[in-house]
């Protein structure tokens, strides 16, 4: 039979509403949909990244370095390879009249900006703005109420709103900021007395090379020539890290959800091809009598099941394509990515291949099985089962490593996709083991006295039962469940952690060391019972580590080890005579407060991170001068207080001396009234920063629910194809359940007892798997929010536990629904169809 007859006789045969293929077509545009929407949005993203680098960056080249500028061998090192744009960056407030608002400063020279174009709300195209004028952003204007043309004052200056920013090119590669920005003139910060010696800023330089130089080689030159300044280089291949890490942390996580909405999707697609097959097991058997091979009757319900997964894998491409300008609008300002129709060539081919493989993989073998057996055996396939195909289990294998292959090949993280892999085979033979002993179980427990009860259990043992295929799709539908709380509860948990709800109430930078008493004095006046603390605060980096003779430099590493976080950039460093609040010194000694020795206390997690122990040296550079000191105790930091932490603390002999300023914390009594203290504040102190940890604390609430609503939709997928497999897999057995009922009400069943025996039987199967389902689920949670996420692993099991529950009465509910219909099936003509 010709390819063309094969398709005439399958296209008459397949309804156009594709019944009895449905729960394929849902499954595949579901886990489709998830990856080309998935696959095109992160493309589009680092599309931008890449093509708009320079922009984001503002420059070929960033180098940066805090509390000083640049001296004449830096910046003629930089201007040998193009020009230069040179200006600092700050915390600061800005007041019109006893209005104060925390901002973040910035400011440029006249080469600013060099890609890219900065666009003032009157359509202005602009650089750097005239001494005495600033341009702010929409959200300063707001806060302080002004409009263009008004005078604010920052540290002491005095300034003119000359326009209100619509398009900041950089904006991005600026990375998180505790107010909204203000740029000014680069001579303003100095002016206004707020780069005194000590003060917290950070110069930042940027670098248009000329043609023909490479960014990576110009940056690694200019930090090998001056290896203790203290600079951090970036180019504009990494323009934005937090989004690019962000970019790969979500894409990372998206794509596994994709491919576990594909996997469930091909366990529904298993249980669904068979139901499919089985309902026309009679039309196969005529066929073959008819004289139809065995290899026409493959082709003709190959191409139908082909023609029902191309039209649900071509929509859910359809809709994944329409779904990502809406993802792409909700993350506007957040990323970059450019609005309206994405097209990723290469993320549809890929979702594309992958759904047709597993259309391929899981309808392989029940087409195969039917295919190699004669009519006579098809037609008794109700009451004596198709034997299992060898070939087919060949196909599926192949199938299944090919799907591997393509997802390592594609993955940006081959370890974790790997892993997932790996889960996903480990899951599959858990739940299969779990079938077998599950079958095990009710063959050896003793036989109930209720006949309902009796024949339930002998439901789930007895020959050609469908105990393991509800096993495997009740077990990863209800794992689903399981994954979205935990995950959900897990995002909850960090954010309760890590965001505490207690704080104190402002955080003040820049206080100058000599006034400290009079700080204390201010806050003490206008609330007696605040508890304030001031501590020395510099900047530093680690250069060196390790045992003496034998250290090992920052700069050598090639990979920064995992909970070494503090060995990129600079830190916040401090000097203290005792431990500091919160900390519990856990191995070795504290300096005495007469001490003229260098000594560090470490974090402990920090030191276990990169081998630490008492007695090494670290050297760090500070202010581009290079110290070493001693560690000789290691302390327990509880970073859930929203006070100063430092993984550093060092002895005073080492830092007293540096050019510093301290900076202080203020916890004002339970309800007291906050506008007073901080214009008293801003005006005694014009240089100093003051931070509201309020607004703070709901920015980090807000960025975590954000991540949280992701999640939620992004799982929701996952549980979407799980629901569909649940249905699809109480809907595979109907056929075989109509036999059932049928022969139980001929020996005098009633409708009642029935319908009781059923549903006892999928509460027996959705009760042992919940345990199951609880394991699986909250393994995969625990992966996504501990690797991916990097937050604390908090569930909440009674959420947990009580979602697990709602997915087995929706079992419950699912399988009550789909019996009714059995119980109005005519035993005559149920006989007469066997």
């Amino acid at each position: 039979m010709s390819w063309r007859a094969a398709w005439s006789i399958a296209r008459r045969d397949l309804s156009a509403r594709f019944r009895g293929l449905r729960l394929l077509l849902v499954c595949l545009f579901l886990g489709t949909m998830a990856l080309t929407a998935i696959g095109s949005l992160t493309a589009a993203i680092e599309r931008e990244l890449s093509t708009r680098g320079g922009e984001l960056l503002g420059g070929d080249v960033q180098l940066s370095v805090w509390q000083r500028g640049l001296n004449e061998a830096e910046r003629r090192a930089l201007a040998n390879n193009g020009t230069i744009s040179e200006g600092v960056r700050l915390q600061a407030m800005a007041r019109v009249g006893e209005t104060a608002v925390p901002i973040e400063l910035k400011a440029v020279d006249a080469a600013y900006p060099m890609y890219g174009a900065l666009i003032l709300k009157d359509g202005r195209s602009v650089g750097s703005p005239d001494p005495g004028t600033a341009w702010l952003s929409q959200d300063a204007a707001d806060r302080l109420g002004v409009a263009p043309g008004a005078r604010i004052a920052i540290g002491t200056g005095a300034l003119t709103v000359g326009g209100i920013i619509a398009s900041e090119p950089d904006r991005l590669g600026e990375g998180f900021q505790l107010g909204p920005t203000v740029i000014v003139d680069a001579r303003m910060p100095e002016s206004a007395g707020l780069l005194a010696p000590g003060s917290m800023y950070r110069t930042k330089v940027r670098l248009k090379l000329a043609t023909g130089q490479t960014p990576e080689n110009v940056a690694q030159a200019f930090l090998r020539q001056f290896p203790t300044a203290g600079f951090e280089a970036r180019t504009r291949d990494e323009a934005s890290p937090g989004a690019d890490r962000f970019v790969q942390r979500m894409g990372d996580f998206l794509t596994l959800v994709g491919l576990a909405a594909l996997v469930i999707a091909g366990i529904g697609i298993g249980g669904g091809g068979p139901s499919y097959l089985d309902a026309r097991r009679s039309s196969i058997a005529t066929l073959k009598i008819l004289g139809a091979t065995s290899a026409d009757i493959a082709r003709i319900y190959a191409l139908e099941i082909a023609a029902a997964a191309a039209v649900g894998s071509l929509a859910g491409l359809v809709a994944g394509i329409a779904v990502t300008p809406l993802i792409a609008t909700a993350l506007d300002g957040l990323l970059p990515v450019a609005g309206g129709i994405v097209l990723a060539p290469a993320a549809i081919a890929l979702a594309l291949a992958y759904a047709l493989l597993v259309s391929l993989v899981f309808a392989a073998p029940p087409l195969l099985r039917a295919r190699r057996f004669p009519a006579m055996a098809l037609m008794r396939a109700q009451v004596s089962p198709l034997a299992r195909d060898r070939l087919a289990w060949a196909v599926v294998a192949l199938g299944l490593g090919t799907i591997a292959a393509i997802a390592l090949l594609t993955a940006k993280d081959v370890m974790l996709t790997g892993g997932f892999l790996a889960g996903a085979a480990a899951a599959f033979a858990v739940l299969a083991l779990a079938g077998w002993l599950l079958q095990r179980a009710a063959r050896a427990l003793p036989r109930p006295r209720s006949p309902v009860a009796r024949a339930a259990l002998a439901n789930l043992h007895r020959p050609g039962s469908a105990t393991g295929t509800l096993v495997t799709a009740l077990g990863f539908g209800l794992a689903a469940f399981v994954l979205l709380a935990a995950v959900q509860t897990a995002i909850g948990g960090t954010i309760a952690r890590r965001v505490p709800a207690r704080a104190p109430d402002y955080f003040v930078l820049d206080v100058p060391k000599d006034r400290a008493a009079e700080f204390r004095g201010l806050v003490a006046k206008a609330h007696p019972a605040a508890e304030t603390r001031l501590v020395p605060m510099l900047r530093g980096s680690v250069i060196a580590f390790g045992p003496e003779g034998r250290m090992t430099r920052t700069a050598d590493l090639k990979d920064i080890p995992e909970g070494g976080w503090a060995l990129r950039g600079e830190r916040g460093l401090t000097y203290l005579d005792d431990p500091p609040e919160g900390n519990t010194l856990t191995a070795g000694r504290w300096w005495p407060a007469d001490t003229t020795a260098a000594e560090v206390s470490v974090d402990e997690d920090f030191a276990k991170a990169v081998g630490l122990n008492l007695g090494d040296r670290i050297t760090f550079g500070v202010l581009g001068v290079e110290t070493t000191a001693t560690v000789t105790s290691l302390r327990r930091i509880d970073w859930q207080t929203m006070g100063f932490n430092f993984v550093f603390v060092l002895s005073p002999p080492v830092l007293a001396n540096a050019p510093h300023n301290l900076s202080a914390t203020v916890d004002l009594p339970s309800g007291s009234p906050t506008g007073p203290l901080l214009r008293a504040l801003v005006t005694a102190f014009p240089s100093s920063s003051v931070i509201e940890v309020g607004g703070v604390l709901r920015q980090a609430r807000t960025l975590l629910d954000q991540v949280g609503l992701a999640t939620l939709a992004a799982a929701g997928v996952t549980v979407l194809a799980g629901l569909a497999v649940l249905l699809g897999a109480i809907a595979a057995v109907r056929n075989q359940r109509a036999y059932d009922t049928v022969m139980l009400r001929v020996l005098g069943a009633s409708r009642g007892q029935v319908l009781a025996l059923l549903v006892a039987e999928y509460a027996m199967l959705a009760g042992v798997l919940a345990l199951v389902a609880l394991a699986l689920g909250g393994g995969a949670a625990r992966l996504v929010i501990v690797r991916l996420f990097e937050f604390d692993w908090l569930p909440d099991w009674g959420t947990v536990a009580a979602t697990l529950g709602g997915g087995v009465l929706v079992v419950l509910l699912f399988s009550l629904l789909a019996s009714l219909p059995l119980l109005r099936e005519k035993p005559a003509r149920a006989l007469r169809s066997l």
